[in-house]
């Protein structure tokens, strides 16, 4: 599916940390060089520290990932190793020599960001495999169609994740919340994540421990980006 409008170079990029962290990356190997690898071809911790420190994401900022690792390896920053996979899928990056290097493609695109998120948020959604950031082996059922449409009309005020599952595979929300975590914690890391991370929703968090709850909103970038089938049923939002 292609649920994306054409480009608009005036798109409300703000909430887009993957292309903020791309547009960083590209610019750290314009000044300074292609990253070093590792032999299992992960990024080497000089750039691991300097990508914690400028990307500043929320939820692992440098504070967060040094109160649990001394040094700091690419698999401790989760966002990294989504960006990482995210710009060799897109062929915006390329191994040469144990180094990762830019294309041409990625040049091109660094003034263009309305094309560079596209791109971008083309295969953080639909091409990057996020199975191995879950706790289940089970498949997510559904598919990006079903979730986008799903969304776009539970999101329009604020949703949860309890009913975003209830509405796409039956339950109780209170049900949900209490015994079917790894439904939750799977929509969080397939669909969710991703979808924030895209700059396409806000994540609002509320509480902490088991009194904890997520809110999830649709972002100003969500309706001039997105082109969907559910967009004849969507309300007019009443705001007070």
């Amino acid at each position: 599916m292609n649920p994306f409008r054409s480009p608009d170079n005036d798109l409300p990029l703000s909430h887009a940390l993957i292309l903020k962290a791309a547009l960083l990356t590209i610019g750290y190997i314009e000044k300074h060089g292609p990253i070093g690898l590792t032999p299992n071809k992960a990024l080497k911790r000089y750039f691991v520290a300097w990508a914690a420190e400028a990307f500043d994401w929320p939820g692992y900022t440098v504070e967060d990932l040094y109160a649990l690792n001394k040094v700091l390896n690419e698999h401790d920053f989760p966002p990294l190793v989504i960006l990482h996979e995210v710009l060799l899928s897109a062929k915006l990056a390329r191994y040469f020599k144990g180094t990762l290097r830019l294309t041409d493609l990625a040049r091109q695109l660094k003034s263009e960001p309305a094309r560079l998120w596209m791109l971008l948020t083309t295969h953080l959604l639909f091409a990057v495999d996020h199975r191995p950031y879950t706790r289940s082996d089970e498949p997510l059922f559904g598919n990006w169609d079903i979730f986008l449409n799903v969304i776009n009309i539970e999101a329009q005020v604020a949703v949860t994740e309890e009913r975003l599952c209830s509405v796409l595979y039956g339950g109780e929300e209170e049900d949900i919340r209490r015994r079917d975590f790894k439904l939750t914690a799977s929509l969080y890391v397939h669909v969710l994540r991703p979808l924030c991370w895209a700059g396409l929703l806000n994540e609002h968090r509320t509480g902490t421990g088991f009194s904890r709850r997520d809110f999830y909103t649709k972002t100003p970038l969500w309706p001039v980006a997105l082109s969907l089938e559910t967009d004849r049923h969507l309300q007019p939002v009443t705001r007070h």
